[in-house]
């Protein structure tokens, strides 16, 4: 995909409030469902000139259709079929909710539902089940790479034989709200993404994370008072007075001094450094020239001690959290183009979601997480259910462990008075409720009635055999 990485993936059965019940297939007419393959799908319907949705179902229903000839495929990333079987009127059709967690390298985007489920205590709460998920994967330091070496050549062609060239001015404009081309890229990726999923979903309303990050109290490591903000580390010097206080007047490579020493990055800019103070030093001339733009490891490798020394005051770059509080506004800016409610959350509430109901940190998991969630302890629902070949539920199993006198794993001894396993066996049963248990053997597997078996051991969690120990 030309405008990002998108990465698919489904958190499956499991929303943000665990559910093991999967949803019951809903479908629609000469209308799209979408999924990704295996994975919890999405559908929804359309017509030749206006496209319209249908509920989120499961991945079954897709392999039910498709054989049946009652859909046709017509999108693959995501999956998406075609149903032909039905009008929009005798569709049920109910929203979903778009929930996105932004972030500087990595936007996790998540489309959920919810519905209402008995707890043990016989109270209703909401449960919300992720259907499909998308992690986009910006690719904004590519972009700034490639803006970076597209400006070197521009540069080289003006220099090239001009020696007396006069400097272009500098009376250029930027349109208001202009982004450099890699931070505007992950508004735009975000932005087309949430419209190409609302286009083949019934998305109702859009929840997004939007946070703010305090770069001066990232850069000290706590948080700060007011005048603690108006005292930082530069507050009444210039960077190269402070930086010849700190290290001395030496240079920070070789230590020698009463020599001209330069400013130099200790990360260089072309490997990711940044312009904060702590990425900044003082070397001399022939240890800056020496140095070039090699990392600082490979440069004082055969110096462990001095490497050891400037390393100590690196902190990481703060690019990161800037990009984030230039697009945190245009993304909630350009989601509103959509025609839906969008509803912004904060990032502690994302946190508190996400840590209550013990998710791993991944963005997709957090945009499962954003918005406000019940919180209620016990509510989670579990059935255990036999399937038929398309995956759906096709009876429940009952929570007894005995039928007629036997529990699955005993040790039994079966007579079978015709058919073709007739004769006397001895084996071990899995039960059933009808009493037509299933009896294993060596020479194979057959159904016996519970009246034709007589107990030798109980189950105890281990199975039995015999052989012969090998002789000289």
């Amino acid at each position: 995909m030309g405008e990002g990485r998108p990465t698919g993936s489904a958190p499956g059965s499991v929303g943000v409030t665990p559910n093991r019940q999967r949803p019951g297939p809903v479908t629609s007419p000469r209308g799209k469902v979408t999924a990704q393959p295996g994975k919890r799908q999405a559908e929804s319907s359309s017509s030749r000139r206006a496209a319209s949705h249908s509920c989120p179902a499961h991945p079954a229903r897709a392999r039910e259709l498709l054989p049946r000839g009652r859909a046709v495929v017509v999108r693959h990333t995501p999956f998406t079929i075609r149903i032909k079987d039905r009008t929009r009127a005798e569709s049920n059709v109910s929203g979903v909710q778009l929930r996105i967690d932004p972030g500087s390298r990595g936007t996790g985007i998540a489309l959920t539902d919810s519905k209402q489920e008995s707890a043990p205590d016989g109270t209703r709460v909401s449960m919300r089940r992720g259907l499909v998920s998308v992690e986009l994967r910006h690719r904004g330091t590519q972009i700034h790479r490639a803006m970076g070496q597209r400006a070197g050549y521009r540069h080289r062609r003006r220099s090239a034989n001009c020696r007396y060239r006069a400097p272009r001015s500098h009376n250029r404009t930027r349109r208001k709200g202009w982004l450099p081309p890699s931070v505007q890229h992950r508004v735009d990726t975000t932005v087309s993404m949430s419209r190409r999923l609302s286009g083949l979903a019934p998305v109702t309303e859009v929840h997004i994370e939007e946070v703010v990050f305090d770069t001066h109290a990232m850069g000290v490591g706590h948080d700060l008072t007011a005048t603690e903000y108006r005292t930082g580390t530069l507050a009444g010097t210039e960077i190269r007075e402070f930086l010849l206080a700190k290290w001395g007047h030496t240079c920070a490579y070789c230590g020698v001094s009463g020599v001209p020493l330069n400013i130099d990055h200790i990360q260089p800019r072309s490997r990711g450094g940044s312009d904060r103070i702590s990425n900044l030093t003082l070397a001399c001339i022939p240890c800056n020239q020496a140095k070039g733009s090699a990392p600082v490891e490979a440069f004082l490798a055969h110096r462990p001690g001095r490497l050891a020394t400037i390393r100590a005051q690196l902190k990481a770059p703060l690019r990161d959290a800037a990009v984030m509080n230039a697009t945190r506004r245009l993304v909630s800016e350009g989601l509103s183009a959509l025609g839906l409610p969008v509803h912004t959350w904060s990032g502690g509430r994302t946190k508190w979601n996400r840590t209550a109901m013990g998710l791993p940190k991944t963005h997709t998991l957090d945009a499962l997480c954003v918005g406000e969630l019940d919180h209620q302890a016990g509510a989670i629902t579990y059935a255990r259910t036999t399937p038929d070949r398309y995956g759906f539920p096709r009876l429940t199993r009952t929570r007894r462990k005995r039928h007629h006198g036997f529990a699955t794993g005993d040790l039994v001894h079966a007579f079978q008075p015709k058919g073709r396993w007739a004769g006397k066996w001895t084996g071990r049963i899995s039960v059933r409720a009808s009493g037509q248990h299933s009896l294993t053997t060596r020479q194979g597997r057959f159904n016996v009635s519970y009246t034709n078996l007589r107990l030798l051991q109980r189950a105890d969690g281990y199975m039995y055999s015999t052989r012969r120990e090998p002789t000289e």
